[in-house]
């Protein structure tokens, strides 16, 4: 059965414009396919800690040698994994924090990309293990001209860095949904851009 997994990160609730696009989102897919299975985690309620010592080693020790204490470590790790690969579709919503992602979706990054579980290394070099699968980013941005050729693109450490790390464990079909300047548009200028958003998704996402 087709499945979604839904990646929230901002800590804001109903004001949150990244998941404002993700509910746009995850509509149109429900609107595709009815029964499709979601799992969803808010990384502001499902807090995710910071990556430890002992899951560092856990990650780099094979399971047959692993300790309770390892076995431990990595049990989180090991879930968020197995959520990933048993998606069809990744939808990660997130807003802009100081250039890059909020802390909350590093933490659960730090989890997810893992030598021998998500990517792979050997004398060739890298290759992602987790292929086959699309991805869907909703995106927003406080300021204008982050993208494109504008003024802030050079610091833009936000997008470049989610597309990377996506097709970095194997996930090269992305779509990328973004709403800017949130923090300085009026209300009926962020209206517009939302509607248009919605016109976007249902466009872009729907089964003829």
């Amino acid at each position: 059965m087709p499945s979604l997994l839904r990646i929230d990160s901002s800590p804001r609730g109903a004001g949150s414009h990244s998941k404002f696009i993700a509910d746009a989102v995850q509509k149109q897919l429900v609107v595709n396919t009815p029964d499709i299975e979601i799992c969803q985690r808010d990384l502001s309620i499902q807090e995710i800690p910071s990556i430890s010592q002992d899951t560092i080693t856990g990650f780099f020790t094979p399971k047959e040698n692993f300790t309770p204490l390892l076995e431990e470590a990595t049990t989180l790790s090991d879930q968020l994994i197995k959520e990933i690969k048993e998606a069809e579709t990744l939808v990660i919503s997130a807003p802009i924090y100081n250039f890059g992602v909020p802390s909350s979706l590093k933490a659960w990054i730090d989890q997810i990309v893992r030598v021998g579980e998500t990517f792979s290394f050997d004398e060739s070099g890298f290759s992602g293990l987790v292929r086959g699968k699309k991805a869907i980013l909703a995106l927003s941005y406080g300021a204008q001209g982050y993208t494109g050729n504008g003024d802030l693109s050079s610091m833009n450490f936000f997008e470049p860095y989610l597309v990377a790390l996506l097709n970095f464990i194997g996930i090269e079909d992305i779509t990328v949904f973004r709403i800017e300047g949130t923090s300085v548009l009026d209300e009926e200028s962020l209206a517009t851009q939302k509607f248009a958003l919605q016109a976007q998704v249902k466009n872009t996402l729907e089964v003829n």
